[in-house]
């Protein structure tokens, strides 16, 4: 008696040399044309027919060959939030390079998330950019299939988390950044001195923080938690932080922000509780935004160098669209400096 013949189980992933769209089509129960409008994109396929494809796509690890990926003269930046003056220094470093190359930039907000919906990843599929730039953000497992077996290489700047090691990224010195701030005001005299961190789900926000407490233990200063604040960013939390720390009965004499928009608003809450900046308080943020320099008096800030990281960004996807080998690697990480101007002094006696 002959043994049973074994099933065949279908394989994790196979190369795109043996997983064919017809193939793909055929154990889909659907025609080529139809894997065809899902892999560009088409809104005219049934939501339980996209989905049994593109799980298809997945499992077969299918990639579209080079001559079936017509690209748009297009780079799709995507953001987690667009309203703020740093969104725009990221906007102008993909726009120089866009310009250099005759592309154009489409921009994208998720609305805070740090993983854009499946819509995004549908229209991006349907646009066939050269390749995306998703700032403070990041992908899904199948949002990361679709672009793949799509051949839209991909870039994360500043990644909210750890982006993984097979994930190319564009980043800068953050901890260092927090570190030289803080080692600042140390060397000015301060003592007591308050941190507004940004969120905590975010990886640049704690590697500041790190920063700023490995310079206060490197100088023999307690962490002290109760000068700490959690903020988001934005100005209006760094006004609501700073009026909690500069009302406490032993006031910090100096405040790390986790970054300008934080600084603007301690300022505005030193303001409000008559205190001088830098006689009274000693401030310093953190991007070096050119509001930096026109606020009074101007800030003292670590300069990120927001531009350069989103050129680099733009160049790394398209070198990868092209497959070339990356010039400066797949994990790039620039470096902070402090700016000092009128913000900081010696804590008055």
């Amino acid at each position: 008696m002959n043994p049973a013949k074994p099933v065949e189980s279908r394989p994790a992933a196979r190369s795109t040399q043996t997983a064919t769209l017809a193939e793909i089509a055929r154990e889909a129960g659907v025609s080529a044309p139809t894997v065809s409008k899902v892999l560009n994109g088409r809104a005219d396929v049934a939501p339980g027919t996209r989905t049994r494809v593109e799980e298809l796509l997945r499992a077969y690890g299918y990639r579209r060959r080079r001559a079936e990926a017509a690209r748009s003269p297009l780079i799709d930046v995507v953001f987690h939030e667009l309203e703020s003056a740093w969104a725009m220094e990221v906007i102008r470093g993909v726009e120089n390079v866009a310009r250099d190359e005759g592309l154009s930039v489409v921009l994208s907000e998720s609305s805070g998330r740090l993983t854009p919906g499946r819509t995004w990843a549908d229209q991006v599929a349907a646009r066939r950019p050269h390749g995306v730039v998703l700032v403070l953000s990041g992908l899904d497992e199948s949002q990361r299939a679709l672009l793949t077996s799509r051949s839209i290489p991909f870039v994360v700047v500043d990644p909210a988390g750890d982006p993984g090691t097979d994930v190319p990224s564009v980043g800068a010195t953050n901890w260092h950044g927090g570190l030289s701030a803080t080692r600042h005001l140390v060397e000015l005299g301060h003592t007591r001195i308050g941190a507004i961190s940004g969120p905590s789900r975010i990886m640049c926000s704690r590697a500041r923080i790190d920063g700023y407490r490995a310079a206060l233990e490197t100088a023999g200063l307690t962490v002290d938690p109760e000068l700490i604040r959690q903020g988001n960013f934005h100005h209006g939390m760094g006004y609501l932080a700073g009026l909690e720390l500069l009302r406490l009965p032993d006031r910090p004499t100096a405040v790390f922000a986790g970054n300008d928009l934080q600084a603007l608003g301690v300022y505005e809450a030193a303001r409000e509780l008559g205190l001088r900046i830098p006689e009274d308080l000693s401030v310093v943020g953190f991007d070096d935004l050119p509001l930096a320099r026109w606020v009074g008096p101007p800030l003292t800030t670590v300069r990120q160098p927001l531009t350069e990281m989103a050129e680099a960004a733009a160049k790394l996807v398209l070198e990868l669209g092209r497959e070339e080998r990356p010039s400066a690697g797949t994990r790039v990480e620039l470096a902070t400096s402090l700016v000092v101007r009128s913000s900081t002094a010696p804590p008055s006696a």
